[in-house]
């Protein structure tokens, strides 16, 4: 990584005692990375702003994301093959979306949605108000490219969204508790080498913090 100095042992070191730092809960915690950048005015310029679906090489065991699949006929047939959380027809997302408070909960309830992509133009008024601002709106695959869902579903299971809001910074979930401190860090690796290819180098990096759901932050020792 360019930019800066960024030893792989400041990571692990870092989970490590955000882990040995949070007293054990009743359930499983995440462990969550936030990327705090500096330089960047999302103002004047959006196009800096970070919106990365980033897989990690080591996803977590037991909490992979939730991936849903918007089609009819053979694609709903392959998504639901290929492991879908769950499988909506467009007649489905329209009834659903009659209530905004129910479309929300839908929204909220899945971190990804893949479409066939002609039914995209029918959904994209009724989801865009709601979807759109969560970084929801579905991706799109090609009815005649349905042979690539199953490996589509997979590798969206195994991948976090990093999106920036209002401000510079973005937060994602890259691991458990449970999970060896150095699985950890090389997820934390991958998102940093998305950083990398959408700024050139790391140098806009200002902090990492580490924390577990509950947990205090620990900042990673950037090394600059």
């Amino acid at each position: 990584m360019t930019g800066q100095v960024l030893r792989e042992s400041s990571i692990v070191e870092a989970v490590r005692e955000a882990v040995e730092r949070a007293p054990k809960r009743r359930f499983l915690e995440s462990v969550d990375v936030s990327i705090v950048m500096r330089g960047i005015d999302l103002k004047r310029n959006p196009n800096l702003r970070f919106d990365e679906v980033i897989e990690l090489p080591n996803p977590p065991k037991g909490k992979p994301s939730k991936v849903a699949v918007i089609g009819k006929g053979d694609f709903a047939l392959r998504a639901k093959e290929g492991g879908a959380d769950a499988v909506f027809s467009p007649e489905d997302i329209e009834t659903i979306a009659k209530s905004k408070r129910e479309l929300r909960k839908l929204a909220n309830r899945f971190d990804f949605f893949v479409a066939q992509a002609d039914v995209i133009p029918r959904l994209a008024r009724i989801l865009g108000p709601i979807f759109g601002p969560r970084g929801k709106m579905p991706i799109p695959l090609p009815a005649t490219q349905v042979d690539r869902l199953p490996a589509t579903i997979e590798r969206l299971k195994r991948s976090v969204r990093g999106r920036m809001r209002g401000q510079p910074v973005f937060h994602l979930r890259v691991g458990t508790r449970d999970m060896n401190p150095k699985e950890i860090a090389e997820n934390i690796e991958a998102v940093l080498s998305a950083v990398e290819r959408k700024y050139g180098d790391l140098s806009k990096v200002d902090a990492i913090y580490v924390k577990t759901t509950m947990g205090p932050p620990v900042r990673v020792e950037l090394g600059r």
